[in-house]
C-alpha cells in the first residue's frame, strides 16, 4: 500500500489574493514555484510549465503571441523570471515547414535560437515543442510518483482509461523531442476536451485556459491517482518484508563504514561525495522480497534514469547478521562486477556516433535493512540523486501493487544517457572548481581562521565540516557560509578535541554527511601566558591536551578514514611562530606548539606510503576575528610588552619584517595551497605566514 506521505492528497496552494495583481508571466512563475514545492508532484530540475502570452514585439510595435517557457536546466520550484525561456509562436509554428521527419527531429533544437523573443539569453529545452503544439494557453508538465506509477504500468493505457475515462489521454513511450510535440498537437486536435494526457513511462500533460484553471487541474489528477492507489493497492509494499530493518543507531554505523569504502573505490576518476538516506520508502524496499529483481529493471521516467543510472547496486549485506566484515571485503569484487557489466551494456547498445562511455561506477547503492546510499560529482547532485531514486520506488510500488512494473527499454535508456543533445549539454557545463569534490573538516572552525578557511576551501567546491566547542558561534558560522554558497556544502559538529569519544562522534557524523573526507585543518586552538613560575600545572595540562592531544586524536580519526578510503589525504596543522621560536611568558603555549610541529613530521612519515601528505601552517599575530585574542591571551601580552591592548596590532606589525599585518585570510590562502594539489609533492613541510620573523626561519 502507499505509505502515509504518499497517500496524503496535495493541498490546493493557489491564493487568488495574491495572483490578482500578476501580469501572465508573473502567474505562470507563480504556478511554477506552487507545482516545485511538493516533490510528489515533480522532482527537482524535472518537469516544466508554459504560458502563451500576448506581448508587444520590440521590433514592430505590434501585438504577438509569445511562449513563455522554462528554460533548458531549470527547476520549477525555484525558478525566477530570468528561468524562463521566451519564443515566437509564429516562428515556432513555421518549424513545421521545414522538418525533415523523426529521424532528423535532433536538429530541430537548433533552430529554436531563431524563434527567440527580446533577445531572451536562456537556452529554449527539448521539452519546448511539447509546449508549443498543445492548443492552450497553458500547459503543466510534471512527473507525479502516482501518475508515473500509471505510466510505468505493464497495462498503463488500460489503467488510464479506467481512472480518468475520457479527461486524461494517452501516448506510448517516445522520447521527449520535436515529434512527441507533433504527437501531442494531433492528441488535442483529435480529443478537444480532453484536461490532459498521460504519457507512457514518462509523466502528465495538463492544461487550462487560466493559470489557475491549468494549475488545479494538475493537483485534482494527481490527487485522483492518488486516491485511487489508495483504494486499489491495499496488499503489502513490494510483496512484503524478507529481511530485518536496523535500529536507526544501527543503520547510521553500518553507512559510515561503508561509505568512506565505497568513495575510494569509485573516486578514481574524480572525488564523488556521498548521501544516506533512510526514510520509511526506502527502508520499505531495501528489506522487501522484490528489492533485487525490481532493482534489476531500472526506472521508467527519463528524468529518474539520467540521475541514478542503468540499475543500482545492490550491496551484499545481511541485516539479520549484522557484521559489516564480509560485506566491505566483497565490496571491490561487487563494484568491479558492476562496471564490468555497465561496459557491457554501452557495448551492447552504443551507437556510431555515441560519446565515449562515461563513469561507468554505480550511482546508487542499495543496503538492506540499512538504507540508500548515493555518491556524485558533489554533495547537491548526490542528495538529488537519491530523491529521484525514491520517486521511482513510489513508483516501482504503485505500478507493482497493481499491476505489473515495467522499467524503460535498455537500448531507450541508453539513447537518453548517452544522446548527442544530453552530451552537448554537459561538455557546456562550468570546468570543475579545483576541490570540487574534495570533503573538509576544520576544527576551530568557527573562529577567524578557521571560518575563513573554511570560506577559502568552499571558494574552490569542497564540502566542510565545521568543528567548534562554541555551540553558538559555530550555528553562526554555518548560517554564514551556507547561505553563501548553499546548505548542501556545510555542515557543523559541536566538537571537543580532547575528547576521544567526541572528537570519533564527529568524524562519524561528517561521514553520514558527505560520505569521506580528504582534508583536515587541525585548527583548533588557545592561547596562554604567564611565567614558568606561574604556571600550574592545570594550565600546562590544557594547553598539552588541546595543542598536543587534541592534535593527535583529530589526526589518528583522520588517519583511520583516509586508509579505509585507500585514497590519499591531506592534513595542515594550524601551529604559530611560537613553535619555532620562544616567547617570555609563554611556556607552555610554545611547547605544546611546538608539539604539534614534530607531531605533523612523525605523521608526514607514516603516512606518505598511503598518499597522506602533512603540512604545516605557522601563523603570528593573527588579531582579527581570533577568539583566542578576545580574552586573556590579548591583555597578557599587552602586559608582557607593557603596552595598551589597543596597540598590539601596531605593535605586530611593525615588529615584522615586511611591516605588515596578518589577517585570517592570508593564513586561509596558506592552508588552501597545502590542501590544494597545487602541493601534491609536498609533504613535511612548514609554510610561516607572519609577515617575516627571522627567529622564526625553518633550519
Amino acid at each position: 500500500m502507499l505509505d502515509k506521505h504518499q497517500g496524503a492528497r496535495l493541498a490546493n496552494l493557489w491564493d487568488d489574493g495574491k495572483a490578482a495583481g500578476m501580469t501572465e508571466p508573473e502567474k505562470l512563475l507563480y504556478r511554477s514555484n506552487l507545482l516545485g514545492s511538493d516533490k510528489r508532484i515533480t522532482n527537482y530540475g524535472g518537469g516544466n510549465t508554459s504560458a502563451k502570452v500576448m506581448e508587444k514585439d520590440p521590433l514592430t510595435g505590434e501585438i504577438v503571441e509569445v511562449l513563455w517557457v522554462k528554460g533548458s536546466g531549470g527547476d520549477v520550484g525555484t525558478i525566477k523570471m530570468d528561468g524562463f525561456s521566451t519564443l515566437y509562436m509564429d516562428k515556432l509554428r513555421a518549424l513545421k515547414g521545414i522538418y525533415r521527419g523523426v529521424e532528423f527531429e535532433d536538429e530541430m533544437v537548433g533552430y529554436l535560437p531563431h524563434c527567440t523573443f527580446n533577445l531572451n539569453p536562456r537556452a529554449a529545452s527539448i521539452d519546448t515543442p511539447l509546449h508549443a503544439y498543445v492548443p492552450k494557453p497553458h500547459v503543466d508538465h510534471m512527473h507525479p510518483d502516482a501518475i508515473i506509477a500509471i505510466a510505468a504500468s505493464k497495462n498503463s493505457r488500460e489503467l488510464t482509461s479506467k481512472i480518468f475515462g475520457d479527461e486524461i489521454g494517452w501516448l506510448p513511450w517516445k522520447r521527449p523531442g520535436y515529434e512527441l510535440g507533433l504527437w501531442l498537437e494531433k492528441f488535442c486536435q483529435e480529443n478537444p476536451d480532453a484536461r490532459g494526457v498521460v504519457l507512457e513511462s514518462h509523466g502528465l500533460f495538463t492544461w487550462g485556459d487560466t493559470a489557475k484553471e491549468a494549475y488545479e487541474t494538475t493537483i485534482e489528477i494527481i490527487n485522483r491517482a492518488i486516491a485511487w492507489f489508495e483504494t486499489e493497492n491495499t496488499g503489502p509494499a513490494f510483496g512484503g518484508r524478507s529481511k530485518p530493518v536496523l535500529a536507526a543507531a544501527d543503520r547510521a554505523a553500518i553507512a559510515k563504514k561503508l561509505m568512506p569504502v565505497i568513495r575510494g573505490l569509485i573516486s578514481a576518476g574524480e572525488s564523488k561525495v556521498g548521501h544516506f538516506d533512510d526514510s520509511q520508502a526506502v527502508l520499505d524496499f531495501v528489506t522487501s522480497t522484490s528489492l533485487e529483481p525490481l532493482a534489476a529493471l531500472g526506472t521508467s521516467c527519463p528524468d529518474h534514469f539520467l540521475r541514478t543510472k542503468i540499475r543500482p547496486l545492490v550491496v551484499d549485506f545481511d541485516p539479520a547478521q549484522p557484521d559489516v566484515g564480509n560485506t566491505l571485503a566483497g565490496l571491490p569484487e561487487a563494484i568491479a562486477t558492476y562496471r564490468a557489466d555497465y561496459a557491457a551494456y554501452y557495448e551492447r547498445c552504443k551507437r556510431a556516433d555515441s560519446p565515449a562511455m562515461r563513469d561507468p561506477n554505480a550511482v546508487v547503492y542499495l543496503v538492506p535493512g540499512v538504507g540508500m546510499i548515493t555518491f556524485a560529482k558533489d554533495k547537491a547532485t548526490a542528495r538529488i540523486s537519491a530523491e529521484f531514486y525514491v520517486n521511482a520506488i513510489n513508483v516501482m510500488r504503485g505500478a507493482s501493487g497493481v499491476s505489473t512494473y515495467v522499467g524503460l527499454p535498455e537500448q531507450e535508456a541508453f539513447d537518453i544517457e548517452y544522446w548527442l543533445l544530453e552530451e552537448a549539454k554537459l561538455q557546456r557545463m562550468p570546468k570543475p572548481k579545483s576541490l570540487a569534490g574534495r570533503i573538509a573538516l576544520v576544527t576551530g572552525g568557527a573562529g577567524g581562521i578557521g571560518k575563513a578557511t573554511a570560506n577559502r576551501l568552499m571558494q574552490e567546491g569542497a564540502c566542510v565540516v565545521l568543528a567548534d566547542i562554541d555551540e553558538t558561534a559555530l550555528e553562526a558560522a554555518q548560517t554564514e557560509l551556507s547561505t553563501r554558497y548553499g546548505k548542501d556544502f556545510v555542515r557543523s559538529v559541536n566538537m571537543n578535541v580532547t575528547s576521544e569519544a567526541a572528537v570519533e562522534s564527529g568524524f562519524g557524523d561528517a561521514l553520514l554527511a558527505f560520505g569521506g573526507l580528504d582534508i583536515l585543518v587541525s585548527n583548533a586552538g588557545l592561547a596562554t601566558s604567564a611565567a614558568v613560575e606561574d604556571t600550574t600545572l592545570a594550565l600546562w595540562n590544557k594547553n598539552m591536551d588541546i595543542l598536543a592531544t587534541g592534535y593527535f586524536l583529530v589526526s589518528r580519526e583522520a588517519f583511520r578514514i583516509f586508509r579505509n578510503q585507500k585514497a590519499g589525504g591531506n592534513v595542515v596543522f594550524v601551529a604559530s611562530k611560537n613553535g619555532l621560536a620562544a616567547s617570555p611568558g609563554a611556556s607552555a603555549y610554545c611547547t605544546a606548539k611546538a608539539a604539534e610541529i614534530h607531531l605533523a613530521r612523525c605523521l608526514a612519515l607514516e603516512g606518505a606510503s598511503a598518499q597522506i601528505r602533512v603540512n604545516v601552517v605557522n601563523p603570528d599575530a593573527v588579531l582579527r576575528g581570533s577568539k583566542i585574542w578576545t580574552g586573556e591571551w590579548k591583555e597578557q601580552r599587552a602586559a608582557a610588552y607593557k603596552m595598551d591592548v589597543d596597540e598590539l596590532e601596531a605593535h605586530y606589525r611593525e615588529r615584522s619584517m615586511l611591516k605588515l599585518s596578518v589577517f585570517p585570510e592570508d593564513i586561509a590562502e596558506a592552508i588552501y595551497f597545502l590542501a590544494s594539489d597545487m602541493s601534491a609533492k609536498s609533504t613535511g613541510n612548514i609554510v610561516n605566514v607572519d609577515a617575516g620573523n627571522a627567529p622564526s626561519f625553518t633550519r
